[in-house]
């Protein structure tokens, strides 16, 4: 039986201006990322980094995905996850978790977030 693989990046921050309100677009946000992506594991050992998700490409799917701006996190979201498994066939599930840290709700404290799963076949 094969084993998988899960590659994680965890608490990557960003500064875009994605938002449904017309401040979000004038002045921006902090934004908080983790990515989880599961593979399955060749059967051999891996000897480069040609054979498994290589992270660094990840954050730059990530990154670029970032520099766009979208009205909604949940299509941020999918984006992203399409964009990682384009790179990568070997994906089998992809989990992103966008974390807004300061969003305009008047006296609120803490942050919202969006979590979207995907599983490829």
């Amino acid at each position: 039986m094969a084993g998988h693989f899960t590659i994680e990046l965890k608490q990557l921050r960003f500064f875009a201006d994605h938002g449904m309100y017309p401040e979000e677009s004038r002045t921006g946000n902090q934004f908080e990322v983790d990515i989880t992506v599961s593979c399955r594991s060749p059967k051999k050992t891996i000897q480069s980094i040609e054979q498994t998700v290589n992270y660094v490409e990840v954050y730059r799917i990530v990154q670029q995905e970032f520099s766009r701006r979208r009205l909604l996190l949940e299509t941020l979201a999918m984006d992203i996850a399409e964009r990682i498994r384009q790179q990568f066939e070997e994906i089998e599930k992809v989990t992103i978790t966008i974390r807004k840290l300061n969003p305009p709700i008047t006296n609120f404290t803490g942050s919202v977030a969006v979590t979207y799963n995907r599983e490829f076949k």
